[in-house]
């Protein structure tokens, strides 16, 4: 594959691609994604912006009322790459990790890495010193700047050859500070549309983070896929939602989406569902991204009107039950954009909206996108058959430097590790991950489908389900259940969620296990991870089993 002239001093990133013949193919069939070789992201984003929509309008918003302007946003995004390329000589190629809640200065320190040429690594501020470390030996970022309530963590990970740098505190050397003593003019680094711009570590629900690579061009992609032709936004339009910048779900939904339609974005550091509807609420916002977690606690909160003034709800990060879709509908009038997407390719790319939607379903292939379904021999199948998810389109996958890549990457299709069918009509519905589908006595269980029975229950908060190895059935399911407060999980209760399960949906598919536990793992993006609670009953069963935490 041939690959334009870098504009990168610090070819680190281009070194560390994977082999060419290792990628997936890579598509541009839309006339929006015809992009120039020299292409700059934050360029389109901002300075682009202002010029459209002009230096007034609001771009950032706060629970708090504080309101930046695309002027503002823009003046301090250059005094970022002031202080980047002056104070701290960083150069293009080099990689800046950020490290920071949902806030407006970490929205100009991804800017400003991008003005200067930089490659941004993203980072959830919530990982520990150990997890920060392995990000750094992996990058090997010059600067890292992070927002100084999560210092601690970062100066013990950081070592000796990365320079810190804080944001928010009274310190002299305070981002904040230093870009007050600059001027925010700044000319940006005219990199190529192929320079990597994003180093995004994936969210671990395989337990193994990995490190994708994101060009300047594929930052634009998903606007111009899923946000035009799906979301199809305005200037006028509000965005909100509760997912880290870091995760790219919320990169995407929070930051990218509308600065590419001049329309401004709430940012809260962290809320409760309720929480977060109310701020929604009081700021005007007409677009939601969040997970079905969060509609369903919304809902069981009796706040259903806190979403009826959206334009759009978009639900992903997780499976969207038929159920909670029906449930948000009836409660709002709203029809849930439901979608999935992977930190591999980004963004979303099987979705649908309006009229278009099919509940219970997750979409069909996004305009700039096309999708099936693979066997276990990377062979396409037909209709209503359950296999791979396969995907193709101007985004794909790129590891710096992880042999995953032959997995990930079959026959040129991005195969994302989740199971679903297709329809004749192309719409998608999804089965469980590749690792999540439960084999039991012959029958094939998603864990989904069940956790979704489950959430039904009055008495259940959360749950999640895994398949246990067992002798005579292959696997039994396996539920772990967090139950409201001052509900007792005896043998009783198992019992009645047992019953309830086999009312619910069909009746082998019921958790022949459980176990009560006070909180379920999940990464810092609040993906639950399943590995963890197969290698607690792996490392553990007689322990288990003595304890009568899992019942057959």
């Amino acid at each position: 594959m041939t690959m334009t002239t870098s504009a990168h001093v610090d070819t680190f990133t281009r070194d560390h691609l994977p082999p060419a013949n290792t990628w997936p193919a890579l598509e541009f069939t839309l006339p929006e994604l015809q992009y120039p070789e020299r292409l700059n992201a934050a360029a389109v984003l901002i300075d682009d912006a202002v010029a459209e929509h002009g230096a007034d309008r609001p771009a950032l918003r706060t629970p708090d009322g504080t309101v930046w302007t695309y002027g503002e946003l823009l003046q301090r995004s250059n005094q970022v790459a002031q202080v980047l390329t002056e104070d701290y000589g960083v150069v293009p190629g080099n990689r800046v990790m950020l490290r920071g809640p949902n806030n407006p200065w970490i929205v100009a320190a991804w800017l400003g890495v991008l003005k200067a040429g930089a490659v941004v690594v993203t980072t959830m501020p919530m990982l520990r010193s150990s997890e920060v470390a392995t990000l750094i030996e992996l990058t090997r970022p010059a600067v890292a700047i992070s927002d100084h309530r999560f210092m601690d963590e970062l100066n013990a990970g950081a070592g000796d050859d990365v320079a810190v740098l804080s944001y928010g505190s009274d310190d002299a050397g305070d981002l904040i500070a230093r870009c007050a003593a600059k001027s925010g003019e700044f000319a940006t680094v005219q990199t190529a549309a192929d320079d990597v711009a994003l180093l995004g570590p994936t969210s671990g629900t395989t337990g193994v983070p990995k490190v994708t690579m994101h060009f300047h061009r594929d930052i634009l992609a998903n606007s111009d896929t899923f946000a035009r032709h799906i979301l199809q936004p305005t200037a006028d339009d509000v965005f909100a939602g509760s997912p880290p910048l870091a995760f790219t779900f919320g990169l995407g939904g929070l930051v990218v989406f509308p600065l590419r339609f001049g329309a401004s974005s709430l940012l809260t550091e962290r809320a409760a569902p309720v929480e977060l509807a109310e701020n929604a609420a009081a700021a005007g916002a007409t677009i939601l991204f969040t997970a079905p977690t969060a509609y369903r606690a919304i809902l069981k909160e009796g706040r259903g009107d806190l979403l009826r003034n959206l334009r759009i709800a978009v639900s992903a990060g997780e499976h969207l039950p038929k159920e909670t879709w029906e449930a948000v509908h009836q409660a709002t009038g709203l029809r849930l954009v439901n979608g999935i997407g992977a930190t591999e390719l980004l963004h979303v790319f099987i979705s649908a909206a309006g009229d278009d939607i099919r509940p219970g379903t997750t979409g069909r292939a996004v305009p700039g996108y096309r999708a099936t379904i693979l066997d276990d021999d990377g062979v396409e199948l037909g209709p209503h058959q359950i296999g791979r998810l396969a995907v193709i389109g101007p985004t794909g996958c790129r590891y710096l430097d992880d042999a995953r890549q032959a997995s990930y990457v079959i026959n040129g299709w991005n195969v994302t590790g989740d199971t679903f069918t297709m329809d004749e009509d192309g719409y998608f519905t999804y089965q469980a991950r590749s690792d999540n589908m439960i084999v039991s006595s012959g029958y094939n269980i998603g864990a989904p489908e069940v956790e979704s029975a489950i959430d039904q229950h009055p008495d259940v908060v959360e749950n999640a389900v895994i398949g246990r190895p067992d002798p005579e059935r292959g696997s039994v399911v396996c539920a772990f259940i967090v139950l409201r407060e001052g509900v007792e999980g005896d043998a009783a209760k198992r019992k009645d969620i047992q019953d309830f399960v086999k009312q619910t949906i069909a009746p082998y598919k019921y958790p022949r296990d459980i176990q009560f536990v006070d909180e379920l793992p999940r990464n810092p993006s609040g993906k639950l991870q399943h590995f963890k609670l197969r290698d607690r009953l792996n490392n553990n069963p007689q322990q288990l089993a003595a304890a009568g935490l899992c019942q057959a």
